[in-house]
């Protein structure tokens, strides 16, 4: 199926509305039916049908056939966060008793799932270093239910070979779900490789104007409605028609937006490898990144988030740095039309702030859709400040 044909006219029967180009906003919590059969027919199956918005939506149910189809995945579920679309689905398909193998260092939301909210129920995780393969063979438990990835992770980038990761786990009847936020289905396509599940953060590149906050998961039709005919529908973490209407909007201009955000970031990140206040750049498109063939094997792109850190560090020259930017904002998040920056020393005090820790050292930045320039210009002047 074409990008283009996706984006812009799959779901889309505007015979149905007026001929209109965009979609309507089908604000509307309830649904009428002519007979008792067929009210009947719905409550039997809202997966299928729209019966009440807590469930299924007509703008909804246009933005589910894109996502799917951009990720090459049978069907979609939309949720109110990206954590929303990860905890859901371990809650859905994890039971007292099962084990999860995570890599470390995933979003910090999702690690406090793993660490204090999925052991209330008897879940247990064990964090591996997915860099190397062989982990994931030595953490395997007959328990072990669900291998999670986050390829690449998010503030160090870290990479997992996909596909041997997912063909691993099939022979052994274990479920793969990964976090493809970084990427998008634009530049890496997790299904293809076999993973089972993908999870993303709405919220960044397919809203993309940074407001409205959403997530998305992506699979198989059973593996879907067995996530929504139970947990997602328990829980309620559906999103609002306006809502799943703004990630129509910011589809299409999704590939535009990814591409230009990646063209600036090489030229922001090479601009920094040259700068004698840098130790390092961390990119998965860099030459230096350590995974960097694994990266062009598995991604199509890199998109604008990246990492950096300061020769001669310290928590207070981390922070005079980025106080001193006048232009890149300071915010958590990325993927929207402005560039922010956001150092790891913004969850610590400077008691827990370790020199010798290189996490703690980490600056991250997102590059948006402003000149490259511009955002260099801003760069220099808070470097000379430091």
């Amino acid at each position: 199926m074409e990008l283009s044909f996706i984006l812009n006219e799959l779901g889309e029967e505007r015979e149905n509305y007026f001929n209109a180009v965009s979609p309507p906003i089908i604000q509307s919590s309830n649904f009428t039916f002519k007979t008792v059969t067929d009210l009947r027919q719905a409550m039997a199956d809202e997966f299928e049908t729209n019966l009440y918005s807590r469930g299924q939506n007509p703008t909804l149910n246009i933005l589910r056939k894109k996502l799917a189809a951009l990720d090459g995945a049978e069907d979609a579920l939309i949720f109110s966060s990206g954590i929303g679309a990860i905890s859901v689905p371990l809650l859905s398909l994890l039971n007292t008793g099962d084990h999860i193998i995570a890599i470390e260092n995933p979003y910090s939301w999702t690690l406090k799932l793993f660490k204090e909210f999925l052991p209330k129920f008897g879940i247990h995780t064990t964090f591996i270093d997915g860099a190397d393969f062989v982990n994931f063979e030595g953490a395997v438990k007959p328990e072990t239910r669900l291998i999670y990835l986050e390829s690449p992770n998010t503030f160090s980038y870290e990479l997992q070979d996909i596909k041997k990761i997912a063909g691993f786990a099939r022979s052994r009847g274990i479920i793969t779900m990964i976090d493809n936020s970084y990427c998008s289905p634009i530049y890496q396509q997790p299904i293809s490789m076999g993973i089972d599940l993908v999870a993303q953060s709405a919220t960044k590149y397919i809203g993309g104007h940074s407001d409205v906050v959403a997530g998305v998961l992506t699979g198989s039709k059973q593996l879907i409605k067995q996530i929504f005919d139970h947990e997602f529908m328990n829980l309620g973490p559906a999103i609002s028609p306006h809502s799943a209407w703004l990630l129509l909007r910011g589809l299409r201009t999704l590939p535009l937006r990814l591409q230009r955000s990646f063209e600036s970031t090489k030229i922001v990140t090479q601009w920094l490898n040259d700068q004698p206040a840098i130790q390092q750049v961390i990119w998965p498109f860099c030459a230096k990144f350590k995974q960097t063939q694994l990266a062009h094997e598995q991604m199509q792109g890199c998109g604008g988030l990246f990492s950096f850190t300061l020769n001669n560090t310290s928590f207070k020259k981390i922070e005079t740095f980025c106080n001193r930017l006048q232009h890149i904002l300071l915010a958590v998040s990325w993927g929207g039309h402005e560039s922010l920056i956001l150092p790891s020393t913004a969850s610590i005090t400077e008691d827990e702030y370790v020199i010798t820790n290189e996490r703690h050292q980490l600056i991250r930045m997102y590059v948006g859709l402003e000149d490259p320039q511009y955002l260099i210009n801003d760069l220099q002047q808070a470097l000379a400040a430091i």
